[in-house]
């Protein structure tokens, strides 16, 4: 997903329902969906060449996503629903968060 937004981000916005975005938009698109996940991404390749910084990075980045992973409940339980695509990344933002913690 983070190469995607960074090229286009529309496509990962339009998965939310979000088709047209102003260039303020795009760059936050850029920022969040692209840049953070790509260095999420790498600390996670750091984590497996560097272990005694593996600890810190899998729980920094466990963090990351649960943090996410709250923000799409709160969002749910305001709204009172949640769409599908959001529902999946909840899931997948869950289970990640849970298997880095375990192994951490």
């Amino acid at each position: 997903m983070g190469v995607g937004a960074i090229a286009k981000p529309a496509f990962v916005t339009a998965q939310f329902g979000i088709l047209e975005l102003t260039p303020a938009g795009r760059n936050e698109v850029r920022a969040v969906y692209g840049g953070f996940g790509i260095f999420m991404a790498i600390a996670l390749l750091v984590a497996l060449r560097q272990p005694e910084l593996r600890n810190g990075i899998l729980i920094t980045v466990a963090a990351a996503l649960g943090g996410m992973a709250a923000g799409r409940l709160v969002s749910a339980a305001v709204d009172r629903a949640i769409d599908r695509a959001p529902l999946g990344y909840l899931a997948l933002e869950t289970v990640v968060a849970v298997m880095l913690l375990a192994v951490a």
